[in-house]
């Protein structure tokens, strides 16, 4: 059975919302991060919390893949192996990384007392492409990976060394960083970068040629965009009519 304590924070969750079963997610992500997975009773008690049936809850755990239905180990490795990742090194990353830590996809390391196990997965993107190739541990990001950083990662962690995502706080372990997905945050929030000069580099173009959003009336519908908007469009537009042309005299040639 679940500790008593869980199953209050369970019932905590579900009374976020006002149809309680919309609390369902971060009830699982909850289960997980006491159980490990996402186990038969934690199934039912969340089942019983929601009045739904077991198979509802079911076919949620098994349809989303951040939801595990096996133990998963000290920390979570997931890497992208999606085009852009893959073409830029995440197929020799995750190929280095099994045959470092002598596991499959989805397996977790047996590791000798005092050290931590590490479950490795490859991921189908880590919406993250302006990074490439990038590497997830526990849902942080690591960006721009090679085999050898990946190593370095996986060993720092199973020596139970300090690791920092690039573009977050210092990684937790895997039961720790489903308790703050539950909704339970652990004060890290704001702790380390965020957004990149990569994917902020359209903000920046943005505001060096002064374009600014679509303006919007009180009932919030867009209204008359702004000249610098305009402008932006004609320049489109004629940059398209030049390509245009350029192409049919490559072609007339």
């Amino acid at each position: 059975m679940l500790p008593e304590t869980t199953v209050a924070e369970l019932e905590q969750i579900a009374a976020r919302y006002p149809e309680k079963r919309s609390g369902l997610l971060p009830m699982l992500h909850l289960v997980q991060s006491v159980e490990g997975r996402v186990t038969p009773e934690g199934i039912e008690t969340c089942a019983e919390i929601l009045e739904i049936s077991p198979a509802e809850v079911s076919g949620v755990a098994t349809f989303y893949t951040m939801y595990k239905r096996k133990p998963v180990g000290d920390y979570h490795v997931g890497v992208c192996t999606n085009t852009l990742c893959a073409v830029m090194g995440g197929d020799e990353i995750f190929a280095r990384l099994k045959d470092h830590l002598d596991v499959g996809n989805d397996e977790t390391t047996e590791e000798a007392p005092g050290k931590k196990s590490i479950t490795l997965e490859h991921l189908e993107c880590n919406a993250a492409c302006d990074y490439a190739p990038v590497m997830m541990v526990n849902w942080e990001f690591m960006d721009n990976q090679t085999p050898d950083s990946a190593v370095t990662v996986v060993d720092d962690l199973r020596a139970g060394k300090e690791v920092t995502s690039t573009r977050g706080p210092r990684i937790c372990t895997w039961r720790e960083a489903e308790r703050v997905l539950a909704g339970f945050p652990d004060g890290r929030v704001d702790e380390g970068p965020a957004a990149g000069e990569a994917s902020l580099l359209g903000l920046r173009i943005a505001e060096d040629r002064g374009w600014t959003a679509p303006s919007a009336d009180a009932s919030g519908e867009t209204g008359t965009e702004p000249t610098t908007a305009e402008g932006a469009a004609e320049e489109a537009d004629t940059a398209r009519a030049e390509t245009e042309t350029k192409q049919q005299e490559a072609a007339d040639e």
